[in-house]
């Protein structure tokens, strides 16, 4: 069964970005205990990663780059933020060690829009956060092999994610 839309789609990869010395560097592994596991069409992940696998079956191999625009787009200068120290208290401090450069933290827009922020710069009053997806402006190169592909049940189409192994437990 080739990969096509509505199919759910397993695989097992290795993700690398070339790293600031230009060297390849290991990012993310899916491997057969933890392999992705997803609905083509409907994954949210970038158009060109599933086309890059579209019309693979089961045992098929793939090696491929995706450029940072295919990827998750260029690194955006404007999703730097300055939010005052006060946007962080809790009970009207700041947690413990919450606040550290590197550090993701779950934060929602004035929408309430998801978004994951990096800790890039603390000060007395502000605090810098990155809002760029944490592989936005890289070159991502995929290597790896589907494991299973199949069509999608009626019910994952309609909830619009897999259901029971690798997928989503209600």
């Amino acid at each position: 069964m080739k990969i096509e839309k509505n199919r759910v789609v397993t695989l097992t990869y290795e993700l690398r970005i070339t790293d600031e010395n230009g060297e390849p560097s290991l990012v993310e592994t899916a491997n057969e205990e933890h392999p992705m596991v997803f609905i083509y069409g409907m994954s949210g992940l970038p158009e060109p990663f599933e086309e890059k696998l579209e019309g693979l079956s089961t045992g098929d191999t793939f090696d491929f780059k995706l450029n940072s625009e295919d990827g998750y787009g260029e690194f955006d200068e404007n999703a730097l933020v300055d939010l005052p120290l006060t946007v962080f208290e809790v009970e009207g401090a700041v947690p413990d060690n919450m606040l550290e450069q590197g550090n993701f933290i779950p934060m929602a827009d004035s929408e309430g829009n998801q978004l994951q922020g990096r800790v890039v710069e603390v000060t007395d009053n502000t605090v810098k956060m990155d809002f760029n997806h944490p592989l936005a402006g890289k070159e991502l190169s995929f290597k790896g092999k589907v494991v299973e592909v199949r069509v999608a049940s009626q019910q994952e189409l309609e909830h619009g994610h897999v259901h029971g192994e690798g997928g989503h437990h209600h």
